[in-house]
C-alpha cells in the first residue's frame, strides 16, 4: 500500500489558464454530441461510448490519475471540473465516477504495482474501464451488513459469492471493483475488502434494473456464485478494503455534486435565456418578480454549492483533514441546488417546461436520484449532526 503525503492546500476562487481551457475544451467536445445524443444511447440501450473515446481521445478521462500510469495528475480538482462542464454540456458519463473517481483513486493509493500497471495505464487514456459494486439489496448504506463473501477455495485462492444491486455501467465495464467481506475459518464474516472481477468471469451474471432516462448507463443487479478469484486481484489485501472503500467514496461524492451542479447550471442558463425572450403582456417574463426570485434564489445555492464542491477536491487532493465532511457537505449541497435550479425552470417555462424539445424536463430525473444516491440527504445529516456537530448518534 503507498502511503500518500499531505500535499499543500490551495483553493483558487478564479480559475486558471489551465482549468479554463479544460472547461472550455471539455463543454466543446459534449455540446457536439448535445442531449439528443444521450436519449438517443437511453434508447438503444447502449453506453455512451463515442462521447467517452472523444474526451478520452483529448485526454480528460484519466485527467485526475498518476502521470507516471498516463494521467493528467491534476487530481480530484481536474476530474470534478471535467464531471461538471460534461453535465453543463447535457451528457453525464456515469463511468467517470465509477472507474475515474472511484476506482482510479483507489488503485493509486491502494494497488500493487503489478495491479496499478495492468489498470491504471488502460483506466487513463480511457481504453479500460472498472465499474464499482458496494449496494446489497438488505444492506442499503449500511455497510456493516454486507453479505458478499470472499472464502479461500482451499488452493491460494478465493471464491466470490452474494448479489449486489442498483450498479451502473456493468455492461461498459471491463471489470468490477466488488466489495465483499471474507469469511473465516469459524464461518464469521470480516472486515470488507475489495476484489476485482471481469465481466465475463465465470460464476458472475447479471439483469438489468429497468428505470428512468437517468443517464445513458444502465443500472444493474450482479449475481456471483462461487467466481474465482485469485490473490492478485484483491486491493489492499484482505483487511485494508475499508480504508480503501472510503478513498473512493469521498470523491464519488464530490463528483456526483459536480454533476448536480452541471444540470443546475445548464437548467437556469435555458431558464435564463427563455425568461428573456418570452413575452407576456408586452414585457419578457424575467421582468416578474415572481418569475426571476426563484431564478436568482436557485443561482444563489447553486454557486453556494459549487465553492463546497472546490473545496472538498481542494481537501481530497490534499489529503487534509475533514475532506469527509465537505464532501458529504458538497454532495448534499449540491443535490438539492440542482432539484430547485431543474424545478424553477421547468416552473418558469410553464407548460413547454415539459416539453422534449426545451430540454428541461429530462433533466428533472437525474437531479432528483442525486438527492437519494450515492448516500442519501438523510444519511449526510446523520453524518453532520454527529461528525461535525458531535451530536449523539440517531442510527
Amino acid at each position: 500500500m503507498t502511503t500518500i503525503e499531505a500535499a499543500p492546500l490551495t483553493l483558487d476562487l478564479v480559475p486558471g489558464d489551465e482549468e479554463q481551457q479544460i472547461r472550455a475544451s471539455v463543454r466543446r467536445i459534449t455540446e457536439s454530441f448535445g442531449p439528443a445524443y444521450m436519449r438517443d444511447c437511453h434508447a438503444a440501450g447502449k453506453p455512451p461510448a463515442e462521447l467517452w473515446k472523444a474526451l478520452a481521445d483529448n485526454g480528460f478521462i484519466g485527467v485526475n490519475l498518476p502521470g507516471e500510469y498516463g494521467g493528467g495528475d491534476l487530481g480530484l480538482t481536474g476530474l470534478h471540473a471535467v464531471a461538471e462542464e460534461s453535465a453543463a454540456a447535457g451528457g453525464l458519463l456515469v463511468m467517470l465516477v465509477m472507474s475515474s473517481g472511484i476506482a482510479g483513486p483507489i488503485l493509486a493509493k491502494h494497488g500493487t504495482a503489478e495491479q496499478k500497471q495492468r489498470w491504471l495505464t488502460g483506466m487513463a487514456d480511457g481504453s479500460i474501464k472498472l465499474s464499482f459494486a458496494i449496494t446489497e439489496p438488505e444492506a442499503g448504506t449500511n455497510s456493516h451488513n454486507l453479505r458478499t463473501e470472499l472464502r479461500s477455495d482451499g488452493k491460494g485462492g478465493y471464491l466470490l459469492r452474494g448479489e449486489k444491486t442498483f450498479i451502473s455501467g456493468v455492461d461498459d465495464a471491463d471489470a468490477v471493483l466488488v466489495v465483499a467481506r471474507t469469511r473465516g475459518a469459524n464461518g464469521e464474516l470480516g472486515r470488507p475488502c475489495l476484489c476485482i472481477i471481469d465481466v465475463d468471469a465465470a460464476g458472475f451474471t447479471r439483469t438489468v434494473v429497468p428505470m428512468p432516462a437517468f443517464s445513458a448507463d444502465r443500472q444493474w443487479t450482479l449475481f456471483f456464485d462461487d467466481v474465482p478469484v485469485s490473490a492478485d486481484r484483491l486491493v489492499g489485501g484482505v483487511d485494508g478494503g475499508m480504508t480503501a472503500v472510503f478513498d473512493g467514496l469521498n470523491p464519488e461524492r464530490i463528483l456526483i455534486a459536480s454533476f448536480a451542479n452541471g444540470i443546475g447550471r445548464r437548467a437556469l442558463e435555458k431558464a435564463s435565456a427563455y425568461v428573456k425572450e418570452r413575452q407576456v403582456w408586452g414585457v419578457p417574463i424575467g421582468s416578474h418578480q415572481a418569475v426571476a426570485h426563484p431564478l436568482a434564489k436557485a443561482k444563489v445555492e447553486l454557486e453556494l454549492a459549487r465553492l463546497m464542491t472546490q473545496k472538498a477536491a481542494a481537501l481530497v487532493d490534499a489529503n487534509a483533514e475533514g475532506a469527509g465532511e465537505a464532501s458529504n457537505m458538497a454532495k448534499y449541497a449540491a443535490a438539492e441546488a440542482a432539484v430547485h435550479c431543474v424545478d424553477a425552470a421547468i416552473q418558469a417555462h410553464g407548460g413547454n417546461g415539459f416539453a422534449l424539445e426545451y430540454g428541461i424536463s429530462d433533466m428533472y430525473w437525474p437531479a432528483r436520484l442525486f438527492r437519494t444516491a450515492p448516500v442519501s440527504a438523510e444519511m449526510i445529516l446523520n453524518y453532520v449532526a454527529q461528525h461535525s456537530l458531535r451530536l449523539p448518534r440517531s442510527y
